[in-house]
This record gives structure tokens, C-alpha cells and sequence, in this order.
């Protein structure tokens, strides 16, 4: 089992898959980050038998989302620059590890998740202010030529073949 943290919040990736956090990738970060003025990276990278899994994670369970653009249009970039950085990562890469990873993550089908994290109970002051279904039809819109399928989960709802839970929170 790999646990990978981003945040607050833990993923256990099964023993099966093979899990890595992309955007800390020497790779990514030394190299290919500044390409064309700037390039976005997912969280996690997960291989598993039949797909890759690319991972973004959001946590507006504390503080609201800020950012100016729409969720769906910023985890689409993040997701085709990623897979631009895999490309580039399977020929040039530094190190071997993250080489044989790209090689293998482009090898097989591609499925994109937005790990969502919102408040669970609604008030004034946090209010669930995005609407999961919404952002799923949206998010289905801007990356259907790389996953017509996306998911859209949080630790309570979604299928996916890891566990994600809060640090610190009781078992997961």
C-alpha cells in the first residue's frame, strides 16, 4: 500500500497500483514546469491494471474556492499539461523511475478525478457553493476526448480504487 498526502487530507493506493505524486516530480518541477511560459500539473498519478488515474485534489472544506476561472476549465489544463509533461518524462526524464512511470502511464487508457473536498454542513459563513453533478457535466465537457467518464468524488462519495480520509480523523 502507497499513502500519498496532499493537504489535510491522505490517499492509500492499494498494493496493486502503483501511485506517485506527479506535481513533485524532479522532473516536473526542474524541467518541464516553465515550459511555454508555465505548464499545471494533477496531484497524483495512479497505474493500476487496466488505466491510469490522474488525480486533482481540491479541499474548500475550510476556506472557499478564490481562484478567478471555473473548476472544470483548471482541472482540464491541469490534466492536458500533464500528460504533455508525460510525454516529455518518458524520453527525458532524469531519473529512471519517473521515466519507466510515464512510459507506463501513457501506455494504457486515461481516467481523470477531481477529488472535491466541500463543507459538509452548509451555513452563511461556508455554504456548499459547487455543485458536484454540475461540475461533473462540466468536467465531462472539457476533457471527453481524454475520459468521457470523469468523476467528480470526495472521501464519503465516489468509487475509485483508493481510500482518501482527513489526517488525523479516526480510521478511514
Amino acid at each position: 500500500m502507497t499513502t500519498l498526502v496532499e493537504g489535510d487530507l491522505a490517499f492509500e493506493f492499494p498494493s496493486d497500483c502503483k501511485a506517485s505524486h506527479y506535481d513533485k516530480w524532479a522532473f516536473y518541477r526542474k524541467q518541464f514546469q516553465q515550459v511555454a511560459g508555465g505548464s499545471k500539473a494533477v496531484d497524483f498519478l495512479c497505474i493500476d491494471r487496466s488505466c491510469t488515474w490522474l488525480i486533482e485534489v481540491k479541499d474548500y472544506s475550510l476556506h472557499p474556492r478564490t481562484e478567478p476561472s471555473e473548476l472544470h476549465e483548471e482541472v482540464a489544463i491541469k490534466v492536458r499539461d500533464t500528460l504533455a509533461g508525460l510525454a516529455a518524462a518518458q524520453a527525458n526524464a532524469n531519473e529512471e523511475s519517473e521515466r519507466e512511470i510515464a512510459r507506463t502511464s501513457l501506455s494504457r487508457p486515461w481516467r481523470v478525478v477531481l477529488h472535491l473536498e466541500q463543507p459538509r454542513e452548509q451555513s452563511k459563513l461556508r455554504p456548499k457553493s459547487i455543485d458536484p453533478a454540475n461540475l461533473s457535466m462540466k468536467l465531462r465537457q472539457a476533457v471527453g476526448p481524454i475520459d468521457s467518464r470523469p468523476k467528480v468524488v470526495d472521501t464519503t462519495h465516489g468509487t475509485v480504487p483508493w481510500k482518501a480520509y482527513r489526517q488525523g480523523a479516526a480510521d478511514p
